[in-house]
C-alpha cells in the first residue's frame, strides 16, 4: 500500500511541475529556525547540509489543517466488473491523500465503516502515523450493509475541532440520510470534500443477454434482459447523480464523481485545489 500511495503521489507532484499548476504548492516540508532549547532530534539534517544553517521541522502542533478520512467499507464497494474493486480504489485513494497530507506535514486521521463504525484512528502528522494508516488501508475487506449517515453523525458528534471531512463511498445508500450526516459537519463549521465512487459498469450498464444482478447486501436476485431496462437504468443513475450534485452544491460541499478507471491525479487536484482554498 506505501509503495501504491507514493507511486501516485509522486508521479502526482511530477506532473503538477511539468504542467501549468505552478500556483499550487508542493513544498511539502514547513521549516522554522532553530531556537535555543528545541529537540536536536527534529533538526532537518539535509537541509542544513544544504544550508549549513540548523532548521526545525514544524509537527501536529504546528500544522494547519487537520483531515478525516471516512472510507466506506460496506459489502457494495466489494463490487468490480473487472480490474480494481471500488474498496480497493478506495484504499489507494485514500492511501495516497494520507501519504500528501503528511508529506505536507498536515494531521491525517481515519475512519472505516459499514452499518457501523469499524475503525477509527484520530488524526496525526508524524512519519510513523502514516505507517498506521497505511497499515489499516491494507487489511480492510468489505463488509456488512450500508449505514453512511449513522456513520456521519457519529463521526460528527467526536470531533471537536475544525477540520476538513474526506468522504469516499459509493454512497449506495439512503440519500437524504447521508445528506443530513453532510450537513452535520457543515453545521459544526467542517469544510467536506465527498469522493463519489461508482464501477463504470454501475454507470454505463453495459450488459448483454440475460442476466441475474444481485444485491451484495441484501442478496436479493432480479433475473432480466438488459436492452429491456438500460434506458430507464441509466436515466435514473444520471438523476441520482445529479440530487447529489446539487444538494451537496446547496450546502456548499465540494462533490466529485469518479469511477475506478479514472486516474488518481484528478481526484488529488481536485483535493489539492479544496486545500488551497482553506489555506
Amino acid at each position: 500500500m506505501e509503495l501504491k500511495a507514493r507511486l501516485v503521489v509522486e508521479g502526482f507532484i511530477a506532473g503538477l511541475h511539468r504542467g501549468p499548476y505552478r500556483g499550487f504548492s508542493v513544498e511539502f516540508a514547513e521549516h522554522r529556525a532553530y531556537m535555543p532549547g528545541d529537540p536536536i532530534k527534529h533538526v532537518d539534517w539535509k537541509v542544513y547540509a544544504k544550508t549549513d544553517r540548523f532548521f526545525i521541522k514544524e509537527f501536529e502542533e504546528e500544522t494547519n489543517l487537520r483531515a478525516y478520512i471516512v472510507l466506506d467499507a460496506s459489502a457494495s464497494m466489494g463490487y468490480r466488473s473487472g480490474g480494481m474493486s471500488k474498496l480497493e480504489y478506495g484504499c489507494v485513494l485514500a492511501a495516497s491523500l494520507s501519504y500528501l497530507m503528511l508529506k505536507q506535514q498536515d494531521s491525517v486521521g481515519l475512519l472505516t465503516f459499514d452499518t457501523k463504525i469499524r475503525r477509527f484512528i484520530a488524526p496525526r502528522s508524524t512519519r510513523s502515523h502514516l505507517h498506521l494508516l497505511l497499515g489499516e488501508l491494507g487489511r480492510v475487506e468489505a463488509g456488512e450493509r450500508t449505514n453512511v449517515g449513522a456513520a456521519l453523525h457519529d463521526l460528527a458528534e467526536r470531533i471537536q475541532r475544525r477540520g476538513l471531512i474526506i468522504l469516499i463511498s459509493d454512497l449506495q445508500d439512503d440519500s437524504g440520510k447521508v445528506l443530513s450526516g453532510l450537513r452535520h459537519f457543515r453545521h459544526r463549521k467542517h469544510e467536506v470534500l465527498v469522493f463519489h465512487v461508482l464501477d463504470p459498469s454501475e454507470v454505463g450498464f453495459p450488459f448483454e443477454g440475460e442476466v441475474i444482478l444481485r444485491d451484495l447486501e441484501t442478496h436479493q436476485e432480479i433475473l432480466t434482459e438488459p436492452w429491456r431496462v438500460r434506458d430507464r437504468y441509466q436515466g435514473a443513475i444520471r438523476e441520482w447523480l445529479l440530487e447529489y450534485r446539487r444538494r451537496c452544491g446547496e450546502s456548499l460541499i465540494d462533490y466529485v464523481p469518479t469511477e475506478t478507471s479514472t486516474p488518481y491525479d484528478s481526484l488529488l487536484f481536485n483535493y489539492l485545489h479544496k486545500r488551497k482554498r482553506l489555506g
